[in-house]
């Protein structure tokens, strides 16, 4: 089975800062993938190539079969990339349920009645059907991360990018929202996840990724790639011969 997501030499750069370095990786349909990096690796960068919202210099990206690197963002979304962003970016002013109910019908392109179930359906998912009335800007850390994964699948994603999803939460926090993805996980969605705490990725994905200075570097089982020297090195600061 052809991968659902395939990136192809990407290379990204801003003058002499590149973020993006002849990057290449496969994602396989129904994988959670997680990517880890130091700060400035590039790895939003690369979340922001794959969603269109920037272009590469060069390379290419296929998803689903198609190439997609000149695609606009908008029309990646329809396509079925959807993502969740490092700090939540709710509509304030509008109700939880409202905000559920833009990505069901301007992601998933549904009919009012269609977008209206499954916003309530992504409510429960998350477990924000208590809060489905309570204007986004009064939430709670973990309730505005848990409404940016709603909103994200309310766009009926085939990929599902998260960025960071897990920072700044309570290790009570930490853990709820891990099994609120373990479950989305388990219904076939695929997922490429970014975060810095190693522990809430490690209980979901099946591989790791490792980039620095926008070039991936390691690749392969989360336990092989956490034990490796250079991992250590680039992303804990332990010299390799220590």
């Amino acid at each position: 089975m052809s991968p659902i997501l395939s990136v192809h030499a990407l290379h990204k750069s801003f003058g002499a800062v590149v973020v993006a370095d002849a990057t290449s990786f496969d994602v396989a349909q129904g994988e959670a993938i997680g990517i880890l990096g130091p700060n400035g690796a590039g790895k939003t960068s690369l979340f922001n190539l794959i969603t269109g919202a920037m272009r590469p210099n060069s390379g290419q990206i296929v998803f689903d079969g198609r190439d997609i690197t000149q695609t606009s963002a908008a029309a990646r979304c329809k396509m079925g990339i959807a993502r969740s962003f490092q700090i939540p970016q709710p509509f304030g002013g509008m109700t939880v349920f409202e905000n559920a109910l833009v990505g069901a019908t301007q992601g998933a392109g549904l009919g009012t009645r269609e977008a209206e179930a499954l916003a309530l359906d992504v409510l429960a998912q998350t477990g924000l059907m208590p809060h489905a009335n309570q204007r986004a800007g009064t939430l709670s850390l973990l309730d505005r991360k848990r409404l940016e994964l709603a909103r994200a699948l309310a766009a009926k994603p085939k990929l599902l990018l998260l960025d960071e999803i897990a920072g700044g939460l309570t290790d009570a926090e930490c853990t709820a929202l891990i099994e609120t993805i373990k479950r989305i996980h388990a219904n076939g969605t695929t997922i490429v996840w970014i975060e810095h705490v190693v522990h809430a990725l490690l209980a979901v994905v099946q591989k790791l990724i490792v980039i620095d200075f926008g070039r991936k570097i390691a690749e392969g089982d989360p336990k092989a790639i956490m034990d490796s020297a250079q991992v250590k090195e680039i992303y804990m600061g332990i010299t390799a011969d220590a």
